[in-house]
């Protein structure tokens, strides 16, 4: 019993927490959580999307800083063989340049020599127009002397040498006119003699022909005794192919009974031609 007077005490009011408020707390917290994860992750995904598309630059950036190498690698390696080459074509030049000056140097020397060359032999030339004239002159005197292309052709018929008929010795008559011939062709140099021995048409065509060269070898040994080399003679017999007058008269006959001594000037024949 409490006491009169006494008051009265009042307890508070015990506050109890309703179990919904926890709920409801625990919904905001978990998404609140939620859309912190959920921006988290669009976040991340943005980032790793931006990172690719770094990364993807990067390697574009890369690869054309490696081709813009690649390119300054080959525009120097061509520069470097455009400045060799430029070398190289100024060296060719050059080289050009000498060849074709050694090229007109040696025209020029070969101009002057083949002009001295053709001075030279239009000079041998007139010598021996003139020496050929002085020996035809001189031999002519002796016998009937024609010009030809290479050089002289004596004529000694019966006017000259009579050979007898069917014979190849010589006569004294002959011995003497062969002595003066060869001491005018000693007096010259150049030539070479060919003898050629004919006969008249009297006989078999073998049998002059023997006979032709008999007579032909008769006047070489004469005329190699007199004095005349041995290395610029020779022989040649023709037969009855070769008739000086065709005629079967004697005295025809005694003209075709011949020998012919040929000489040619072997300096002209030899020496480089005019033209050269």
């Amino acid at each position: 019993m409490r006491g009169f007077g006494e008051k009265r005490v009042q307890k508070p009011p015990s506050r109890h927490v309703r179990p919904w408020v926890f709920l409801v707390v625990a919904m905001i917290l978990i998404a609140g959580l939620a859309v912190t994860v959920y921006i988290t992750r669009i976040r991340s995904k943005a980032l790793q999307q931006e990172v690719a598309s770094l990364r993807r630059r990067l390697e574009e950036i890369d690869s054309k800083a490696e081709s813009a190498r690649t390119r300054a690698t080959e525009a120097e390696q061509s520069a470097r063989q455009s400045a060799t080459a430029r070398q190289q074509a100024e060296i060719k030049s050059q080289t050009a340049e000498a060849d074709a000056k050694q090229a007109r140097e040696q025209a020029e020397a070969a101009e002057q020599a083949k002009q001295a060359a053709i001075s030279e032999a239009e000079r041998i030339r007139k010598e021996r127009e003139e020496e050929l004239g002085r020996l035809q002159e001189a031999l002519d005197k002796i016998a009937e002397t024609r010009r030809t292309a290479m050089g002289l052709v004596m004529n000694l018929d019966s006017n000259a040498i009579q050979f007898e008929f069917n014979k190849a010795t010589l006569l004294a008559s002959n011995r003497e006119v062969l002595s003066r011939i060869a001491g005018i062709l000693l007096s010259s140099k150049g030539y070479k003699i060919t003898v050629n021995g004919h006969t008249d048409d009297v006989g078999s065509a073998a049998y002059n022909q023997e006979l032709s060269e008999r007579r032909a070898w008769t006047v070489r040994n004469y005329l190699v005794e007199a004095g005349i080399s041995q290395e610029i003679i020779s022989t040649k017999g023709y037969g009855k192919s070769k008739p000086l007058v065709a005629s079967k008269s004697p005295e025809a006959r005694a003209k075709n009974r011949r020998v012919e001594v040929e000489i040619v000037d072997t300096i002209l024949t030899f020496h480089p031609p005019k033209s050269l």
